[in-house]
């Protein structure tokens, strides 16, 4: 299996793409988020994803940097379906007030003859905090994370019978996401900034985690694996050395500060 970032940052980024990423497994995908616009598109033609090929896609919350590359993702899919050259259908997965969202802008943004499409082979699916799908082949368990923002889902990801992969969404873990996160594998979680610069960047006052957070978080969980995401990018050229450097001090796992369209074997 692989993890690709198509994007690592967080909402105001202009050096890297908003924080969204694709799992494949034997190609095939489930894409989580589309981040802010139509780079998305430009992002998965750049790691070699062909969008005719994606037929799962996660939305974790309303937020513009993750739900609005959703829209192009639906229309390009809709438009491939009228051309005969998308086959099968495509599931869009999302907590109940999010899909009345994706709902109610697809229906303003795009043409009528692609929005007839959804609800016959696009499907806008709505799940519940605990529900699990069955996703790539893949049992996926969704839940909530209990924001003090927007509602956000995360998800657990099963790579095999006892291994996992916990995607925290973009928000710092809560007590709720307990029983998910602890043992993993493999975690994703957000990043604003380094500690050392929390005064420059007021991560908390975002409720975001600096590294050093999250890094302290993986090594009390027992995770082996911890992906850092969502992040500034004023220290884009040094990221991955400065976030390493500090996060290294906290945590004993294998640490990964990805790139754009950078890919992780699980």
């Amino acid at each position: 299996m692989q993890l690709t970032m198509l994007g690592t940052g967080n909402a105001l980024v202009t050096k890297c793409y908003n924080t969204c990423f694709i799992l494949e497994d034997k190609q095939k995908y489930f894409l989580v988020d589309g981040g802010g616009g139509n780079t998305v598109l430009s992002q998965l033609e750049k790691v070699g994803v062909d969008l005719l090929q994606v037929h799962d896609i996660f939305v974790t919350h309303k937020h513009i940097d993750h739900v609005l590359g959703i829209v192009w993702l639906v229309r390009i899919i809709c438009q491939n379906m009228l051309k005969g050259k998308y086959q099968g259908e495509a599931n869009v997965y999302a907590h109940a007030e999010l899909i009345a969202i994706i709902k109610t802008l697809t229906d303003m943004l795009l043409q009528a003859k692609q929005t007839k499409l959804i609800g016959d082979r696009v499907h806008l699916i709505p799940v519940e905090d605990g529900e699990v799908k069955t996703i790539i082949g893949h049992r996926v368990q969704f839940f909530d994370i209990y924001s003090t923002k927007a509602k956000q889902f995360g998800f657990t990801f099963q790579l095999n019978a006892k291994e996992k992969l916990t995607c925290c969404g973009d928000e710092p873990y809560s007590e709720s996401e307990h029983d998910y996160a602890v043992g993993s594998k493999w975690l994703l979680h957000e990043a604003f900034c380094l500690f050392g610069q929390a005064a420059i960047f007021n991560p908390y006052e975002k409720h975001h985690s600096t590294v050093k957070d999250a890094c302290q978080l993986a090594e009390k969980l027992g995770v082996k694996n911890l992906v850092l995401y969502h992040t500034e990018d004023k220290n884009i050229a040094n990221r991955k050395k400065l976030y390493s450097e500090e996060g290294k001090q906290f945590y004993t796992g294998n640490l990964y500060i990805p790139e754009d369209l950078e890919t992780i074997e699980l």
